[in-house]
């Protein structure tokens, strides 16, 4: 397995967890979802949409843009909001959106070549307006293990929220299932 396979294979675990979780949170209440916590982003439902926004400002800088939005970041009568579009409402939405994402992110890792690991992507840090550049191969290594350290903490509040049957996340497990 070379680099580019073994980033492929992360984020086929990242997705497959996502979706794990996606599907967990569906049968949570509104309650529940929202239900605070001090952890994470502070509730399962901010902590799934902190996870789907994550993977979408660093696809879009890994396409190029150096100060990529989250389509609903900002409100529908600010000037250079084309989408129109408001913050996800709902699990439905967010399971949508993160369903086109995800083949956005499956088109991106397919074409990606082993060679351009090494290369610098620039991005602007939207809190503060600092612009630095890493390297592509940190950036998608980086998106998985962020998954991983918001999974656990999602899996965390799921068990305060009273969850008794938990989503699979761990990578083994999803081979275990492939080898079935």
């Amino acid at each position: 397995m070379n680099a580019t396979d073994l980033i492929r294979r992360l984020h086929q675990h990242r997705v497959w967890v996502n979706i794990n979780l996606l599907n967990a949170a569906s049968q949570l209440t509104d309650v529940q979802l929202r239900a605070a916590y001090p952890i994470g982003q502070g509730s399962v439902w901010k902590s799934l949409v902190h996870l789907y926004a994550a993977e979408y400002v660093w696809l879009e800088t890994l396409l190029g843009d150096e100060q990529p939005l989250v389509p609903g970041d900002l409100p529908r009568m600010i000037p250079g909001n084309q989408q129109g579009e408001g913050p996800i409402a709902s699990i439905d939405e967010l399971k949508q959106k993160w369903l086109l994402l995800d083949g956005r992110w499956n088109d991106y890792l397919t074409s990606l070549a082993p060679d351009r690991l090494e290369d610098l992507i620039p991005k602007v840090v939207s809190a503060t307006g600092v612009r630095f550049t890493t390297r592509r191969g940190d950036i998608l290594l980086h998106v998985c293990t962020h998954s991983q350290y918001t999974t656990a903490q999602i899996m965390n509040m799921l068990r305060q929220v009273g969850v008794t049957q938990f989503p699979e996340v761990m990578l083994i497990a999803m081979a275990r299932l492939e080898s079935i």
